[in-house]
């Protein structure tokens, strides 16, 4: 449950409503973004979230991105975030707890659970790995992907935004990170 009211779209106004009438003319109405409409400089400001990860869907293609976002959404935790990415997986064709990766996916799974559980930790070995595929501006594009899906999943989670309707079918295939139980 939402830690925070949640405006109806009726209560919402200026700028705030105006967005909401276009995300909700193009479908595209979550939890999410109604919650942060209450603020539109918030909303604004995690709205780059989008054209962040065209930059990495561009970069590393639709498969790998949705495989990165899904470890960095998964070993943080983030329910809602988790849950789409497991709907995106699945409109793969890919199992969310069981399915095969590339050495790049593989790769860039490992950089989502390090960047999550301890960014001053990300081993040279693995950008050098990272390396045989991208360039050094592509790392930037990836690693700034998942800087921006950390703060959107951080939200999500501190405010216990409401799992979209849509999602809720799925809440049986998201497996709740357990690295943090060993953290003292």
């Amino acid at each position: 449950m939402a830690r925070v009211d949640l405006k109806q779209p009726e209560e919402l106004t200026g700028e705030a409503r105006k967005a909401y009438e276009e995300l909700e003319a193009a479908g595209k109405v979550t939890n999410m973004k109604l919650v942060m409409l209450q603020d539109y400089g918030t909303y604004r400001a995690f709205m780059g979230w989008y054209d962040s990860w065209a930059s990495l869907e561009k970069t590393v293609g639709q498969r790998a991105a949705t495989i990165f976002a899904h470890s960095v959404s998964t070993t943080n935790g983030c329910l809602l975030c988790s849950l789409f990415f497991i709907s995106d997986l699945k409109e793969l064709g890919l199992d969310p707890n069981n399915f095969e990766v590339s050495e790049n996916e593989r790769l860039l799974q490992q950089l989502g659970q390090q960047i999550v559980k301890d960014p001053t930790k990300v081993s040279d070995e693995l950008l050098d790995g990272l390396r045989k595929f991208y360039t050094d501006e592509q790392l930037i594009i990836i690693v700034g992907f998942a800087a921006q899906m950390q703060a959107t999943n951080n939200f999500n989670s501190v405010l216990g935004v409401d799992v979209d309707e849509r999602l809720l079918p799925l809440k049986d295939h998201f497996k709740p990170a357990t690295w943090r139980e060993v953290i003292e």
